[in-house]
């Protein structure tokens, strides 16, 4: 029985040039059939795009949400048998764990991600808002924090590391009701205040997708988000993916859900190794792996 669990990272992780050293693998054949689906050039996000164009949240999803199935074909043709017993994705990553899983096809869930990101721009345009990261604080000082300051806890990540998001004006309220802490805060430069209310918005257009799309029962377990148990039912994530906008990113009880369920081993997929030193915050005891070259196979 296998003790191990795959996961896969969110906005962010992301690198400029991150698709070139993937080129010699089968897998890199997903760039060519995602500029096929969108009817975009995804291939050059991958290959060329500058840091900032990027970071766009259109451009950085669906780039992202490729890569990470190519590495994923890639691991799998280098370890054939060695499935994980779970799989599990931040945020963006979510996406890819459902194809892992056998949840979505790729071509379906790359069409979600980019009704994801469009909406959640637009979303963002509408009521905008930032995040910043609250770090060696408790989640209960981070929580009553925002609920005094109107804003919103949207992901726990790991033992003293949070984030929060909200306007601007609600976000200098935590940093001050913070101040008296022995933490740390800091601004993430992003124009969205994700995973609160301020998506509200998206759900709609996100949810007609949703209820449209191919969903399969689950061949490996998937760890979700919003509740941080694990999903199998095809029929459960048109809520739960509707759900995540809108919630918290419970990574940290997500992990422990994993490790209790007897994980000993992670295998992080992504640009670069971002979920893996989470994981080590969280439970030094659970061995990481993070393949982020075709070296790291």
């Amino acid at each position: 029985m296998s003790t191990m669990a795959l996961v896969f990272p969110g906005q962010g992780s992301q690198q400029p040039g991150m698709a070139e050293p993937w080129q010699d693998h089968p897998s890199f054949a997903r760039w060519a059939e995602a500029d096929d689906v969108l009817g975009l050039d995804v291939s050059r996000l991958g290959l060329a795009a500058p840091a900032e164009e990027l970071r766009e949240p259109r451009n950085c999803q669906v780039a992202l949400f490729v890569h990470h199935i190519v590495l994923l074909e890639a691991w799998q043709a280098n370890t054939p048998g060695s499935g994980p017993a779970f799989v599990a994705g931040h945020s963006l990553g979510e996406y890819d764990a459902l194809v892992a899983a056998d949840v979505l096809d790729f071509a379906s869930a790359l069409r979600l991600v980019d009704v994801r990101a469009r909406a959640t721009q637009d979303a963002a345009d509408d009521m905008p808002g930032t995040m910043i990261a609250a770090l060696g604080f408790e989640v209960e000082e981070v929580t009553a924090a925002c609920e005094r300051a109107g804003a919103h806890v949207a992901n726990d990540n790991a033992v003293g590391q949070i984030t929060v998001s909200g306007t601007v004006e609600q976000l200098a309220a935590v940093k001050a009701i913070l101040a008296e802490g022995k933490g740390k805060v800091r601004d993430i430069p992003v124009g969205a205040a994700y995973h609160s209310p301020h998506m509200a918005a998206a759900v709609g257009p996100l949810g007609e997708a949703l209820d449209a799309a191919p969903f399969a029962d689950a061949t490996v377990p998937v760890v979700a988000n919003v509740d941080a148990a694990p999903h199998t039912a095809a029929a459960e994530w048109p809520t739960l993916l509707r759900d995540q906008v809108t919630s918290p990113v419970r990574w940290r009880e997500s992990v422990l859900t994993m490790r209790d369920a007897g994980i000993e081993q992670v295998v992080e997929l992504g640009a670069t190794a971002v979920l893996t030193a989470m994981i080590k915050r969280i439970d030094r005891g659970i061995d990481r792996i993070a393949i982020t070259t075709p070296e790291d196979l």
